[in-house]
């Protein structure tokens, strides 16, 4: 399929030439059009420039962005490939320090929870918390690289928990609460962490969970585990004594120290900051190990050239502690912002739960999935109408291309003055190929722009750069949220295999994706889950935008069934309470499918399904499906929100014939 868009397509919405004209990026422009040349406010220029200047970008910015430590010289080290290269090689800073040094007026975080709780933290109370943790975990023992795990909930003490251990120079990873002792213990266990943190319990869709009896197991598993730490949420004091003796209360580790200057260690840029987990659903997670440079300066450049947060905005994103968005959301913190967090289901009690949040906290970035948004549009919330929604400037998607349909929901069920940014990325970088732009147009179904100093092409199977055809999505710059490689991977071997095995010299990403007219970027879902009928490839997302059109129609999965010597087509479809997959509605499926896209998207099977198997982060999982109907084991189901979804697809009558 080609790009069907032209250069005369009509934007759902440009930013007025105030609003330009005050954006951040606007400000870095006006601070770098001598050395970059660029004289107009023009993105895509911008953008040349930032690619083919990478040292003058990045010590630009890093003065912009006002980071804070030693930068040191040179800006770039070991250019000659991308896997090798080194940015601010002989740099040393602290990764809380330059979240905890740029208090605005405002508050630091602002908590709700599901049960009606809210809690507002001063950049006071938040620095404070930190030192007290700060000391404690010394006196334990722990210090630059050792690793620190979080089995917990959305709540402000795990941004605390994360600032005290990153501010000894050790390594922060987290895991939500929703995660089975066999997920936690499979990514944990690689780790070796020396504490845990945990909170008692968290709610969810009008249910209490505890989460002390998998905390207890974790400790008897992982023998690294000296202490766990119990952070409170449901009860003040919860009985702690099933935590293999190695239960204390926060509260208790917090009386025993008085507030002090925080005492930060400054580490290299390339030094260990967070560790991030694959989503594990082809065997044991891989390990992904973060920079604290890298990781500090691209959520800088992203945040305040991409997203134009700015000091005391109010920065919210829709998140667990599981998925890369929150590490993405507290680094916030460094732009002076508002955290707004919140824990628990965003159906809970109604569908207008966020948007109350995001009214009644003047929520200036409100970040969610779009399977949130694509689930509010079938439910029919329609903030516009009922909420005050004028502080709102930007909404962000991921976690999924967000459909046409999508944006057309946000312009008409949200606000109409709004920039809607559809974002994407990865866990495998931490951070944004392709997403917003304050200065630009938003386009219907498209990314607005690919990201400054991120040099995103789209690459055809023999490596050569195409526009207007869907391809690979590949990045032929080094950025600096690179990880460092994966955890015990001698020699870099696995990480080298993961991203630069396709091309040479090339990251390779694996989202099957088209660069339009507009400089925009459309995804059709990954390249792994691509379909193959008759040898034509077709992203899923093609069939998904379609068949989410239909009224009757929740949800869908699609995959490539092996059959007859070739591929075929094989949609599953979640159906509206009460609607029949009749004759009538697999020919109106099929007819949406062939009027608006290709007679080689139409499903040669259509099967109605109670459930559709998805990871903690809400991602479909099209590949698990595919091994089940081939009659495969999928070797990690610990990684799945619904495991037992996957038993819907086995041994199908209708797929023998």
């Amino acid at each position: 399929m080609g790009n069907q868009m032209s250069d005369t397509l009509q934007p759902l919405w440009a930013p007025s030439a105030e609003r330009m004209n005050a954006s951040l990026l606007a400000q870095f422009h006006l601070q770098t059009s001598q050395t970059s040349g660029v004289e107009a406010l023009d993105y895509d220029q911008i953008w040349d420039w930032s690619v083919k200047s990478p040292e003058d970008f990045w010590d630009a910015l890093w003065d912009f962005c006002g980071v804070v430590g030693e930068k040191g010289a040179p800006i770039l080290g070991d250019t000659d490939t991308l896997i090798d290269t080194q940015f601010f090689p002989n740099a040393e800073l602290n990764f809380a320090e330059n979240l905890l040094s740029k208090a605005g007026d405002g508050p630091a975080i602002i908590f709700h929870g599901e049960d009606g709780t809210r809690k507002e933290w001063s950049w006071v109370d938040l620095s404070d918390t930190v030192s007290k943790l700060q000391q404690a975990l010394t006196d334990k023992g722990i210090k630059a690289g050792d690793r620190v795990a979080g089995f917990l909930p959305n709540l402000p003490e795990a941004v605390v928990a994360m600032l005290a251990v990153t501010s000894l120079g050790a390594v922060w990873s987290s895991c939500s609460p929703d995660f089975g002792l066999n997920g936690v213990k499979d990514r944990f266990g690689q780790i070796e962490p020396k504490i845990l943190f945990t909170a008692d319990a968290y709610h969810y869709n009008g249910k209490t969970h505890s989460c002390l009896e998998v905390a207890g197991q974790l400790a008897d598993a992982i023998p690294s585990i000296k202490d766990v730490i119990v952070i409170p949420y449901v009860e003040e004091r919860a009985d702690i004594s099933d935590l293999a003796g190695k239960g204390v209360h926060l509260k208790d580790v917090l009386d025993a120290y008085a507030v002090r200057d925080i005492e930060y260690t400054r580490v290299n840029f390339a030094a260990p900051l967070f560790i991030l987990f694959s989503s594990g659903t082809t065997g044991l997670p891989k390990c992904i190990v973060h920079s604290v440079g890298g990781s500090l300066i691209q959520h800088l450049k992203e945040h305040q050239m991409q997203c134009d947060i700015k000091p005391n905005d109010r920065f919210f994103y829709f998140t667990t502690c599981g998925w890369m968005m929150w590490n993405w959301l507290v680094s916030g913190l460094a732009s002076g912002a508002t955290l707004i967090l919140f824990d628990g289901s965003p159906f809970y009690p109604n569908g207008n739960r966020l948007a109350d949040i995001a009214a009644n906290e003047k929520v200036t970035h409100f970040g969610t999935s779009a399977k949130y948004i694509d689930a509010c549009a079938k439910s029919d919330v329609k903030p516009i109408a009922t909420h005050d929604l004028s502080a709102l400037r930007t909404i962000m998607s991921t976690g999924s291309p967000l459909a046409p349909e999508g944006f057309d929901y946000i312009y008409n069920g949200w606000k109409s003055d709004v920039c809607l940014s559809s974002i994407a990325g990865g866990t495998d970088i931490m951070a944004c190929f392709v997403g917003g732009s304050p200065i630009s147009p938003v386009y219907r179904g498209q990314c607005q722009k690919r990201h400054l100093a991120m040099n995103v092409q789209v690459f055809d199977e023999n490596g050569q750069a195409t526009n207007g055809e869907p391809g690979e999505l590949v990045c032929a710059s080094a950025h600096p949220s690179m990880p460092i490689g994966f955890w015990k991977d001698e020699n870099r071997a696995k990480y080298s295999a993961a991203y630069f095995e396709k091309f040479d010299n090339i990251w390779h990403h694996g989202d099957w994706v088209e660069l339009t007219d507009q400089k925009g970027m459309t995804f059709f879902g990954r390249s792994d889950a691509v379909l193959n009928p008759g040898g034509v490839r077709i992203g899923t997302a093609e069939i998904y935008r379609q068949v989410e059109r239909i009224e009757e129609v929740l949800e869908g999965l699609v995959i490539g069934q092996q059959w007859d010597n070739d591929v075929r087509v094989v949609l599953f479809v979640r159906l509206r309470e009460g609607v029949e997959l009749t004759d009538g509605l697999i020919k109106r499926i099929k007819s949406e499918i062939r009027q608006n896209a290709t007679p080689r998207h139409v499903p040669a099977k259509i099967v109605a399904v109670a459930d559709i198997p998805r990871t903690k982060s809400g991602k479909i999982t099209e590949l698990a499906v595919r091994d089940v109907v081939h009659g495969r084991v999928v070797k990690n189901t610990e990684a799945m929100a619904n495991p037992e979804a996957l038993e819907l697809y086995q041994d199908l009558d209708i797929l023998k014939s």
